[in-house]
């Protein structure tokens, strides 16, 4: 399960991996995480990303990613419908070539898509925020439960 997405370079168990370096930077000194961690660069992944560059690519990726390249390159600022070809942009999970391709992925972050469900992938993101559904899934049978939402409200 994850907020966002995954980049194809990215197996199920160095994306755990990852995300424990992170928790492991926000225990030890959150502060320097927190005044380093905000911007989109880099912009593509790479093995050899080391302390705050590394840290901030895969915060990226787990709370922000919607499309990728099949290299790894990212683009935070796509919050619609994908791009169309001839965009080498795809969304992170149609990389034929993922690592990540045979696990089971459960994941929002993307309200423009909508609900998916295939054999591999869960997209719960629904837009409630938007006034839409809140939408959650029973792993057990993989029913969807779905209550309306209203639209937040600013003062």
């Amino acid at each position: 399960m994850v907020h966002a997405g995954l980049v194809p370079q990215w197996t199920v168990a160095g994306t755990l991996a990852l995300a424990r370096e992170v928790g492991e930077a926000l225990r030890h000194d959150p502060r320097a995480l927190f005044e380093h961690m905000y911007g989109n660069e880099p912009d593509r992944w790479d093995e050899r990303l080391a302390g705050v560059q590394r840290l901030r690519f895969a915060i990226n990726v787990l709370t922000r990613l919607r499309v990728c390249t099949a290299d790894g390159r990212v683009d935070l600022g796509v919050k619609g419908e994908p791009p169309s070809p001839p965009s080498p942009l795809r969304p992170w999970f149609a990389h034929a070539e993922r690592a990540s391709r045979e696990a089971r992925v459960i994941f929002g972050h993307w309200s423009a898509l909508g609900v998916r469900l295939t054999a591999h992938l869960a997209a719960l993101d629904s837009g409630c925020v938007w006034g839409g559904k809140l939408t959650a899934l029973r792993l057990e049978d993989r029913s969807l439960y779905q209550v309306g939402c209203q639209a937040a409200q600013t003062g």
